[in-house]
């Protein structure tokens, strides 16, 4: 498994969403204050709501904007902690079709997507 994860959210009827072919994904929601974590991580970003690059990992990377801690298990997902914007937000089980189990930390980079 990677540990240098990739998905390119964008907005989709006023909501966050991503699709990824690999894991049998398409227009996989953000809720429950993940997406306002995500509109806050992009506030700066031109174009975010057509699409964004967001790289994460359960380790540090260089460049890493901000970081996720585990806080509970929840219907199946978890809650994380974003103690940098004191919000919190809920990760659907989608998250493990990246993690085999929930990370204690999730590393987060939003950036431009590539044209």
């Amino acid at each position: 498994m990677n540990s240098m994860l990739v998905i390119h959210p964008y907005r989709c009827e006023g909501v966050w969403v991503f699709d990824d072919a690999k894991a049998g994904l398409v227009q996989e929601p953000f809720v429950s204050g993940a997406d306002v974590i995500i509109d806050r991580l992009v506030a700066g970003l031109a174009g975010a709501a057509e699409g964004f690059t967001l790289l994460f990992s359960a380790a540090p990377f260089p460049g890493v904007q901000t970081h996720l801690e585990w806080q509970r298990e929840e219907h199946g997902g978890n809650w994380y902690s974003c103690p940098d914007l004191e919000m919190e937000g809920w990760l659907c089980p989608a998250l493990f079709k990246y993690f085999d189990a929930a990370p204690q930390r999730i590393y987060v980079q939003c950036k431009q997507r590539a044209t």
